[in-house]
């Protein structure tokens, strides 16, 4: 039975080929980018604010019902 053929399909980065390519490389696919507009990022930004302050409100409404369990079984 033949012995399967080196990885010769999968591509190979040319590591030499210096640093001047690699940022014309990097200015290249920073034109790709997608940038969310201010009103988008506006919104996000609440949104995140608001589940973080949900979460603190969560926690601290659970931390104080336990806190008030363990008072009435005398535990603290």
């Amino acid at each position: 039975m033949p012995e399967p053929k080196a990885s010769s399909s999968i591509p190979v980065p040319k590591m030499k080929r210096g640093i001047g390519p690699f940022f014309k490389d990097v200015q290249r696919e920073a034109k790709h980018i997608s940038w969310p507009t201010r009103q988008e990022s506006l919104r996000l930004t609440n949104t995140v604010l608001g589940v973080s302050l949900l979460i603190v409100f969560i926690l601290f409404g659970l931390s104080w019902f336990i806190e008030v369990i363990f008072k009435m079984l005398k535990v603290l």
